[in-house]
Formats: structure tokens, C-alpha cells, sequence
């Protein structure tokens, strides 16, 4: 999910225009756009771009194959 907005140990963050708020206390220096994974509301870790590219694509695909079925 990708930061939107931080206020404190909080933010905003999206995914496939699903819009969440989560705790952001766990993540060094957390800066908008920042993408994370995010486990029972907590931001658990900042991923790399190409790491969260390869997530989302990754996303992308499962949803296009059970598109199909």
C-alpha cells in the first residue's frame, strides 16, 4: 500500500483504490508514496521499488486470472 497522507504515527495509505488507515510506527523515516506491507494494521516494512512493482504486478496477475474462471 502506498502512503497518502501521515499524521504522527499514522497514515493514509492506498491499494487498488481501497484506502486504509495504519499504524506507521514500526517504519524508519516513513515519507509519502513510501509503499509498504501492512499486517493486522501495522506498517511492518517499506519495500523497494522494484520490489513493490514486482508485488503489484504480482497482484495484478492473480486478479486477471481469476477474472477468467
Amino acid at each position: 500500500m502506498k502512503i497518502i497522507k501521515i499524521n504522527g504515527t499514522s497514515a493514509l495509505v492506498e491499494a487498488m483504490g481501497v484506502e486504509k488507515d495504519v499504524d506507521i510506527s514500526l517504519i524508519e523515516n516513513p515519507e509519502i508514496n513510501d509503499r509498504l506491507i501492512i499486517h493486522a494494521g501495522f506498517a511492518i516494512e517499506k519495500l523497494s521499488p522494484e520490489d513493490a512493482d514486482n508485488v503489484e504486478k504480482t497482484w495484478n496477475e492473480l486478479i486477471e486470472f481469476l477474472k477468467k474462471k
